[in-house]
């Protein structure tokens, strides 16, 4: 059906920066959402970032001013740069899309995860 394959997670100092990208891929009509989550252990999911098809882009209040979310929808790619690390965003992040099949299913696709660690 689907497969989303996330990359650039890491360790990064405070203060730096990484940018993650999430590639989607399989029997793909159209894709509305794409995004991201977190979730650290015992936690629960929390929406770090979302741009729809359209444009418009949400945010959580949290990480405002410091991640970008952009998409390449040539591609099927959505990419999140973050910015400004801080210890509290050390999570494991999940990619989202909202897929439309070419047998126009709708399924909702999750990646497998990537850890982004923010520790000196």
């Amino acid at each position: 059906q689907v497969q989303l394959v996330e990359s650039g997670g890491g360790l990064v100092q405070p203060g730096g920066s990484l940018r993650l990208s999430c590639a989607a891929s399989g029997s793909i009509f159209s894709i509305n959402a794409m995004g991201w989550y977190r979730r650290a252990p015992g936690k629960e999911r929390e929406l770090v970032a979302t741009i729809t098809s359209g444009g418009p882009r949400n945010y959580a209040d949290s990480v405002k001013c410091r991640f970008t979310s952009s998409r390449d929808s040539a591609k099927n790619t959505v990419y999140l740069q973050m910015n400004s690390l801080k210890p509290e965003d050390t999570d494991v992040y999940y990619c989202n899309a909202e897929v439309v099949l070419t047998t126009r299913d709708a399924v909702d696709g999750w990646g497998q995860g990537t850890q982004v660690t923010v520790s000196s």
